[in-house]
């Protein structure tokens, strides 16, 4: 094992408490009270198992209550104040697009946004250490509506963005237009990531900075089936392929409950082998604005390396 590797020693808590457009106001009882924009919405977290510290009044405030069984069970909005079909929602220099979805999603995972951060600076870093005729490669992979491709194309680099759902592309090239980004090198491909990785191993391709943010199970747009505990392994071992050489920044993101940041940091240790670099895992959560609680949402391994090779 080389000298220079730095693995995670301990579990990380990588928290934020959202930004301009974006507040967890209480959570408890299996829920949350969230802000989007001007949007207030009442939706199920399984992880809030402590009381809420608002009244019912506070929460009775809110435009928008989902209604569903289970984490992972669709369901189905009630509204009770007007909600426009969309609306804007601004981070990080970019727009995107609210709207109220299947599954009780709204097209933005606030509790990204250190992810995405982090990924700006590993894009600075690699345009000082690449050529100058070479941009910073982005492949995100599972990538919904679009937020880190677009906060990554801002900060300079090249993007290859793959979703399986076509409905999920259409959104995100939204997003890219009303973020005035419709120039930005961009590549949106309606893809099984599986499939889309282990071609580009084949073809000798090599990416700067890697997202996997991949679903517990999910489908591509051929009925190709994914589960994570039974793909991932060696899904990550292609995208390890994928590193460049000089400088890479893997990110892995998991929303599986039954799994575990550990088990998620050692199956990136291992895939990622003797190179050089740190290796950061833990879990992300959003703290409350009053900063009393914090809600773990994911687990996470952020993978980190740059080296200038003779």
């Amino acid at each position: 094992m080389s000298r220079h590797l730095r693995r995670a020693s301990r579990l990380t808590v990588v928290e934020t408490q959202g930004f301009d457009d974006y507040r967890l106001i209480d959570s408890g009882s299996g829920r949350k009270l969230e802000r989007f924009g001007a949007v207030i919405v009442d939706r199920p977290e399984p992880q809030a198992l402590w009381r809420p510290r608002l009244d019912a009044a506070r929460w009775q405030s809110a435009h928008a209550v989902f209604a569903g069984e289970g984490e992972d069970e669709a369901g189905k909005w009630r509204l009770d104040r007007a909600v426009p079909e969309t609306w804007p929602l601004r981070v990080e220099g970019v727009m995107l697009l609210g709207r109220l979805g299947g599954f009780r999603h709204l097209g933005l995972f606030p509790e990204q946004l250190p992810h995405w951060q982090w990924m700006v600076d590993a894009i600075g870093r690699a345009r000082g250490m690449l050529r100058p005729d070479e941009k910073p490669r982005v492949l995100n992979l599972f990538a919904y509506t679009g937020a880190a491709s677009l906060i990554a194309a801002r900060a300079g680099a090249e993007v290859v963005h793959v979703d399986a759902s076509k409905k999920a592309i259409q959104w995100a090239r939204e997003n890219q237009t009303v973020s005035g980004l419709a120039d930005a090198p961009i590549r949106w491909l309606l893809e099984d990531a599986r499939k889309l990785v282990a071609r580009e191993v084949r073809r000798g391709r090599s990416y700067h900075v890697l997202l996997v943010d991949p679903p517990k199970f999910g489908r591509g747009p051929g009925g190709e089936v994914w589960e994570l505990f039974d793909h991932l392994p060696a899904l990550l071992s292609d995208c390890v392929a994928l590193l460049d050489q000089r400088v890479s920044h893997l990110v892995l993101t998991a929303y599986a409950i039954r799994a575990s940041a550990l088990s998620i940091g050692q199956l990136t240790s291992e895939l990622i082998g003797d190179r050089t670099g740190a290796l950061e895992v833990g879990e992300l959560a959003i703290r409350e604005e009053s900063g009393a609680r914090a809600v773990p949402t994911s687990l996470f391994a952020r993978w980190s390396s740059e080296h200038v090779t003779g």
